[in-house]
């Protein structure tokens, strides 16, 4: 008999702003291990998920083993427009983030804050959210309309929302931090003397960044390319960027 009424609560988490639905083993393992508030971790076989668990993160197989239900593979399939190979799809609060004071406050390792304006896909939102996380980024802002904690993003950051703050404004909100916007028109690489804790810019890769935020920004600094071609993706320009300033400053 088909659970109607689950089927409806993942429906409506997706379109709900303080929920994250998290498909896929790799999402939910980072929202177990970074803290997430899991409401519901679901699969339809128990043990394939925790053998899963076992061979790729056994350090949360306690947390899923405690927290996963057990559902008809029919009724699992309809709970994602594309349901996860690994099997298992959770429901979490998001963490309440606020964009005035992601964007005014001081890492405490001085760590950049990376800031996609206007983004188009949440897949590049995700994949940027991703190596934000792994190079120790202060946080990621996204301006425009795109959801940074839409469920496609979760899946293309691997859940790692839950790594460090993340959070959408309608536009960059006031700020202390010295802004870096990454332009073609830029200082060429390498880049002397950052700042510590900027704003890093980062435009959509169609347009770049608005006239706006390129006349507030202090500085800009140019990825260089080969001749001919005339963009990165956005998530590969967070990539080249972050790890060329974390290079610089990281002890030996």
């Amino acid at each position: 008999m088909t659970d109607n009424a689950m089927i409806n609560r993942f429906r409506q988490a997706r379109r709900d702003s303080s929920l994250a639905v998290i498909d896929g083993f790799h999402a939910v393992k980072h929202g177990l291990r970074f803290g997430a508030e899991t409401l519901e971790i679901v699969t339809p076989d128990i043990d394939a998920a925790l053998r899963l668990a076992a061979e790729l993160a056994p350090d949360i197989r306690p947390q899923l083993a405690a927290r996963l239900t057990a559902v008809a593979p029919d009724d699992f399939r309809l709970l994602s427009p594309v349901p996860p190979d690994t099997g298992v799809i959770a429901i979490a609060r998001r963490p309440v983030v606020c964009p005035d004071a992601l964007a005014a406050a001081a890492s405490e390792s001085d760590a950049p804050l990376a800031l996609l304006e206007n983004p188009r896909s949440p897949f590049n939102i995700g994949a940027a959210v991703r190596v934000a996380a792994a190079a120790a980024a202060a946080g990621v802002l996204v301006t425009g309309p795109q959801d940074p904690w839409h469920p496609a993003a979760i899946v293309a950051a691997a859940g790692l929302q839950f790594a460090l703050p993340v959070a959408r404004a309608d536009a960059l909100p006031g700020t202390s931090r010295p802004i870096i916007a990454i332009a073609p028109q830029g200082e060429p690489m390498p880049w002397p003397d950052i700042p510590p804790g900027p704003i890093l810019a980062f435009g959509a890769e169609r347009r770049g960044l608005s006239p706006q935020l390129l006349a507030r920004a202090q500085r800009r600094l140019a990825i260089p390319m080969a001749p001919g071609v005339s963009s990165l993706n956005l998530a590969t320009s967070v990539a080249v960027t972050l790890y060329a300033l974390k290079t610089r400053t990281a002890p030996p």
